[in-house]
């Protein structure tokens, strides 16, 4: 599972574009906890800053600019060499969104599409590793690609980040789900699955694949009820997974899908 000795491979960051920063701010607060820190600007002026659980930062929040793109959660994956990273997903057909480019001393990011348009992004550290808290209550846990196409997913991710995968399949003929692993760890730091799933189901993202983050949740059905009571809703779900635990896909009022998830007790 996601640990914070964040390794190349391994998810290292993630952020979400919100149309209306203060909104977000106090959703995620309601549902998962989280405290949030302004970088600057109140009100409506308010751009963008930091989420904290228990003083640890866990992700960040900014106000959606992209003309065009939906609200959503971009997931940042560990680099040694951002620029390199970028020269490997064109090679495999990728198309870089957001050149690298260093943030100050605290590191190096791009952000890229895959080759059918899920979106992802990279970070090189600098003085800035990334979260300080994950696979706890209010923070991630997994992330997960939903797309038309798992053996291309998988080859062009592997040919990105070096990752390893293994096959689950699911009960009741549900399918086949990828589970990866980052290069050189052993299975127990699985960090993330991908699914092939119909066209249909890509409708949140017009279509293309797309990446969302699991969080962990100490209550999957009492976080369900902040989100329901707070403007978001709810995809599929609370229900059961044998294994891993109970579950349900969710909504933001900006339709920025993530999931909640109660660990099944080992």
């Amino acid at each position: 599972m996601i640990t914070t000795d964040l390794t190349p491979g391994a998810p290292c960051w993630l952020d979400l574009g919100a149309p209306d920063v203060r909104a977000a701010a106090d959703f995620y607060g309601a549902v998962l906890g989280w405290e949030y820190e302004s970088m600057g600007g109140e009100g409506e002026d308010m751009e963008g800053g930091m989420f904290r659980k228990d003083g640890k930062i866990v992700a960040g929040l900014g106000r959606l600019t992209e003309e065009g793109a939906r609200s959503a959660w971009m997931i940042y994956y560990t680099v040694t060499d951002a620029d390199a990273a970028a020269q490997a997903v064109e090679r495999a057909g990728g198309t870089v969104r957001v050149a690298p480019r260093d943030l100050g001393e605290w590191g190096r990011m791009a952000q890229f599409s895959d080759p059918l348009g899920g979106q992802f992004a990279a970070w090189q550290p600098g003085s800035n590793a990334g979260f300080e808290l994950v696979d706890e209550p209010g923070s991630l846990s997994w992330t997960e690609l939903y797309t038309s196409d798992a053996a291309a997913a998988r080859e062009f991710y592997g040919a990105v980040f070096g990752w390893r995968y293994g096959d689950m399949e699911l009960p009741g003929g549900g399918g086949t789900y990828v589970l990866i692993t980052p290069a050189g760890q052993p299975e127990e730091r699985m960090q993330g699955g991908l699914m092939e799933v119909g066209k249909e189901d890509l409708a949140l993202a017009g279509g293309h694949p797309y990446w969302h983050p699991v969080f962990a949740v100490a209550d999957c059905d009492a976080a369900v009820a902040q989100v329901e009571g707070n403007g978001g809703r709810v995809q599929m779900g609370p229900m059961e997974a044998e294994g891993v635990g109970r579950l349900a896909v969710c909504l933001d009022p900006s339709d920025a899908d993530f999931v909640v998830l109660a660990p099944a007790r080992s």
